[in-house]
């Protein structure tokens, strides 16, 4: 199995806040959102040529998938990828969990097909990832990765998937300019030197590194997000300036930079789309080169701000 028909874009489109039910308080990120919005963002990020969508059937618990699939109905398959995961900490009980999942996303995407489909935390690496081999056999998933696991637990799961002749096709973790515990543990260069692409989630934060939010207009009260980060948002105020001037330059704005620096670290950024004008800025940050004194800059500056937004189902990688 290779990744050769799974077109690898320059940026994925993420729809965790799509599990939002649009009520302050009741989501991550407190983020209302119409049918119609998430159609008119679909169609503009469809025209642009970005076709890899990523959810999970914990994003909302099955509503970001099955809001996912009803906006999705307007192309054909062939149109867009689907990116979607098994997360062990919710399976069932029955005798095989994973292929449980697995049709319940299908049912709630309306396919009968995954492009990518992941192991979502590394509960269980021995007993998790021999459940994906059936499910590639059967065509029911045509490729896979494994999200949140560390260097060692990427090992073993090619190592258990190379038994029966398939592979780690993909990596995704938590990767930003001021998490970046995947390049301090080497995981980073493996993908690079082992061909395997590395995907990178909450690159801008949830938000936090956009330029939009800082002390005196802080993040949605009520939603997780703004527990996590408003008190960060002080320390954060020279990093995201400088993301914003660096952006004047280029003709673009902050998320664009913290964007572009994640592409030019190798990352395949995800990012979470909720507006239609967040596809231009997803343009400009696919097309931007950063001088390696601005990305120098960027990561002292993050380093220097001494924030840990590591999440709360994340391990130290």
């Amino acid at each position: 199995m290779t990744m050769d028909s799974l077109k690898i874009p320059p940026v994925a489109l993420g729809t965790w806040a799509w599990g939002d039910s649009g009520r302050t308080g009741d989501g991550y990120f407190g983020s209302p959102m119409t049918r119609a919005d998430l159609e008119e963002v679909a169609d503009k990020a469809h025209a642009a040529g970005f076709t890899l969508w990523d959810t999970a059937m914990v994003y909302g618990m099955g509503r970001s998938e099955t809001v996912l699939g009803e906006v999705l109905k307007r192309y054909a398959r062939s149109d867009y990828q689907l990116s979607t995961k098994f997360t062990p900490q919710a399976a069932g009980a029955g005798d095989d969990p994973v292929a449980d999942m697995l049709e319940q996303s299908l049912a709630r995407l309306g396919t009968d097909y995954i492009d990518l489909y992941w192991i979502h935390n590394p509960a269980d690496v021995a007993r998790w990832t021999p459940c994906l081999i059936p499910l590639l056999k059967s065509g029911k998933v045509l490729h896979v990765g494994v999200s949140n696991h560390n260097l060692r637990e990427i090992e073993l799961a090619d190592r258990i998937l190379g038994e029966a002749g398939f592979r780690v096709e993909a990596v995704q973790n938590h990767y930003s300019l001021v998490y970046r515990g995947s390049e301090d543990a080497g995981i980073l260069d493996y993908c690079r030197k082992q061909g395997i692409p590395f995907f990178a989630y909450m690159v801008l934060e949830q938000g936090t590194l956009s330029g939009r939010y800082n002390p005196e207009n802080a993040l949605p009260e009520g939603s997780n997000r703004a527990e996590a980060y408003n008190g960060m948002l002080p320390r954060l105020k020279a990093l995201t300036d400088r993301l914003a001037s660096i952006g004047s330059k280029h003709g673009a704005a902050a998320p664009d930079v913290a964007t572009a620096w994640a592409v030019a670290k190798g990352a395949t950024p995800i990012i979470g789309i909720t507006r239609p004008g967040y596809i231009d800025g997803l343009v400009r940050a696919g097309t931007m080169t950063l001088a390696g004194s601005d990305i120098a800059e960027l990561e002292a500056l993050a380093d220097a701000a001494g924030v840990n937004t590591r999440g709360w189902w994340e391990r130290e990688m």
